[in-house]
This record gives C-alpha cells, sequence and structure tokens, in this order.
C-alpha cells in the first residue's frame, strides 16, 4: 500500500474558516442586530457546531490515517496536526 503525501488539512482548515467567517462577520459587519431565538440557533449551529464538527472530523481521520491504516507518510507534525484538529473540535463540541 502507498503512503498518501497529502493528508486531509484542508478540511479542519476548511472548518476553523467558516467558524471564524460567521462569527467575525456578525461583529465586524454588526449585522443581524437584533438577537432571537432563531438568530443564535443559526448562529450555534453554523458558527460553534459545523467548525467543530469539521475539525473534530479532520483531526480523527488524520489520527486513525496515521495509526490504523497507515494511509498517511508519518511525521511528527502531521501528528501533532490530528491532535490540534481533534483538540479544537473537541472545544467547540464543549462550547
Amino acid at each position: 500500500m502507498i503512503a498518501a503525501a497529502l493528508p486531509p488539512l484542508a478540511v479542519g482548515f476548511f472548518g476553523l474558516g467558516i467558524g471564524y467567517f460567521v462569527f467575525g462577520g456578525a461583529v465586524f459587519f454588526k449585522y443581524p442586530k437584533e438577537s432571537n431565538e432563531n438568530v443564535n440557533h443559526a448562529m450555534g449551529l453554523w458558527g460553534i457546531f459545523m467548525p467543530g464538527f469539521m475539525q473534530f472530523l479532520a483531526g480523527t481521520y488524520i489520527f486513525l490515517g496515521l495509526t490504523v491504516f497507515t494511509a498517511f507518510r508519518s511525521s511528527p507534525i502531521l501528528y501533532m496536526a490530528g491532535l490540534a484538529f481533534t483538540a479544537y473540535g473537541v472545544h467547540w463540541f464543549a462550547l
């Protein structure tokens, strides 16, 4: 089996970007101004749950690809990326 050179780091960074885009845009543009239950639900779903899920998914995928399935070339940096994405995803879930 040939190990892939490119792990799915883009999935984790996509989740991180979505979280900052949603909350950063809401704070920067001050839109929507009123905070009702529907706005809070949408902000929680797209600004907290989705980034956390995407980063947890990327971290778990990287760890499993490094350890169980040996699908990626092993490096200490890749292990740290897997740890960081998993920890940050769990952090978003805890919020």
